[in-house]
């Protein structure tokens, strides 16, 4: 993978931030590998052209605000996996929190390839998530009397839409601005409008759906 830093840029560049906020350096070198692994099969399927250099091939700079705090998630939960230093992936969490006002814990699992547009303000809860999950400004998913969503594959949240509870969304959902589903069961290859207990579901071919999604990914399989 191309990167505007190489791997010891990036180790200061973070630590700078690290030490401006928290006080002091880390060791965040041991973590690197994995996490730039982690960046890379991410970015590889994306359609999003500031992700790519000119032939196409993955691209990663920090100062691209989308790229970064998907950077810092991958970082911080590859962290928490190696279960050795929970501090260090608490300020990982919380300086992306600082920099691009999201809110994605570490101990959430999100999956291989996912993406964002304009994150700012997106809640992740621990539901579980599939590949191809994407999202806009303002999402929220969240629990509902202690139930947390199920998310299929290729679910694309669009601005200021709520996901609680006891729901289930099937693969390639787009779910419309504003929306707010609730303890819902949403089918596949659909467009959902509205609120719980009154949504409005547009039930659509499997073919219709993937030509929407594939405005976001390289493939879809």
């Amino acid at each position: 993978m191309k990167m505007e830093l190489c791997q010891e840029e990036l180790v200061h560049y973070i630590n700078r931030q690290l030490s401006n906020i928290f006080g002091k350096y880390e060791n965040i070198q041991p973590y690197f590998d994995q996490t730039l692994e982690r960046v890379e099969k991410c970015f590889r399927v994306t359609n999003n052209k500031y992700y790519q250099d000119e032939n196409g091939s993955p691209f990663f700079t920090p100062y691209h605000s989308g790229q970064f705090s998907i950077f810092l998630y991958f970082l911080a939960n590859t962290i928490h996996r190696s279960g050795d230093n929970s501090q260090l992936a608490t300020k990982i969490y919380y300086l992306n929190k600082i920099l691009h006002s999201v809110d994605w814990y570490y101990e959430i699992e999100l999956p291989e390839y996912w993406g964002v547009e304009h994150p700012v303000a997106s809640v992740l809860g621990r539901a579980k998530y599939s590949k191809g999950f994407f999202f806009y400004q303002g999402c929220t998913v969240g629990g509902n009397k202690g139930k947390y969503p199920i998310i299929g594959e290729h679910v694309i949240l669009y601005s200021n839409v709520t996901v609680l509870g006891d729901t289930t969304i099937g693969d390639n959902v787009v779910i419309s601005t504003g929306t707010t589903i609730k303890d819902e069961r949403i089918p596949s290859n659909c467009i959902v409008f509205g609120q719980s207990p009154n949504l409005i579901i547009k039930q659509k071919s499997k073919e219709y759906m993937d030509k929407l999604i594939m405005n976001f990914w390289k493939k879809i399989n």
